[in-house]
């Protein structure tokens, strides 16, 4: 009786349909993006996205042969290149963009106490400016303490919680910075010049929002200039009077002793 030889054949494999799928279903992800970031006016973020993407098929694994990853480069030097030059944008990106969200805070953080000012009739004891430095609230001396002493006045009270109020959501270090002018203290003084006054001063302001509005102590920043940054000639009353005060600043950098050590 003749033995009829059989073909082993391998079984077929049902599920490669799921790699074609599963590429379909990358494809349309990658499409639907590209449209998203097209969408956008900021071509250069759009270019960013672009090299992200180019930078993450690039080292991906693929099943398509003749390349690394989607874009079928065959020059992985190259790709490391674009890697580098990709984490670059992106965090110059992202600074860029934490500048932006700050500048909109100080902005907003102006127009509120200038309008708080206006409402309460404050412009001759509180004004408000954008410095260099950023926003800056300049309070009269006489309208925070009496004559050459550093204990806040009740009327002022009001005006210090409001600007507590508006300090938690910034990101930003608040320096109290007290300012006398160029005139010697009188004998008997309870303060031995004009720094331990000034001094005095920028402490009693702190300390009322550290106690009293428990705002983050990493967030103040205690300063006394004393005569030494007038804002006007000490040469009349009304001059000295200008540069008897204390400036609440909300800075744009954060001071040298607020930054976190570096990492060796």
């Amino acid at each position: 009786m003749a033995r009829k030889n059989k073909k082993q054949e391998a079984p077929e494999n049902h599920e490669r349909w799921m790699v074609t799928y599963a590429d379909l279903i990358t494809l349309l992800l990658i499409f639907f993006v590209i449209m998203y970031a097209m969408s956008k006016v900021d071509v250069q973020k759009y270019e960013v996205l672009s090299q992200a993407l180019k930078f993450e098929f690039m080292k991906a694994d693929t099943i398509m042969p003749k390349g690394m990853g989607i874009s079928g480069s065959a020059n992985p030097a190259k790709g490391g290149d674009d890697s580098t030059k990709t984490e670059q944008q992106l965090r110059e990106m992202k600074e860029r963009e934490e500048q932006e969200k700050k500048e909109r805070q100080l902005e907003d953080l102006l127009k509120k106490v200038q309008a708080y000012i206006d409402e309460n009739n404050l412009q001759t004891q509180v004004s408000a400016a954008n410095t260099p430095r950023g926003v800056a609230v300049t309070l009269n001396d006489l309208f925070l303490f009496d004559l050459g002493k550093a204990d806040l006045k009740p009327p002022a009270i009001p005006v210090l919680t409001k600007l507590a109020s508006l300090f938690p959501t910034l990101d930003a270090t608040v320096s109290i910075e007290g300012h006398t002018d160029d005139l010697p203290l009188v004998t008997g003084s309870f303060y031995k010049d004009n720094w331990g006054l000034s001094q005095a001063r920028s402490l009693s302001v702190l300390r009322y929002f550290l106690y009293e509005t428990q705002l983050d102590p990493k967030k103040l920043v205690s300063t006394a200039y004393a005569d030494t940054r007038p804002v006007a000639e000490n040469n009349s009353a009304e001059n000295r009077a200008k540069n008897r005060r204390v400036e609440i600043v909300v800075l744009r950098e954060k001071p040298a002793s607020a930054l976190p050590p570096s990492g060796n």
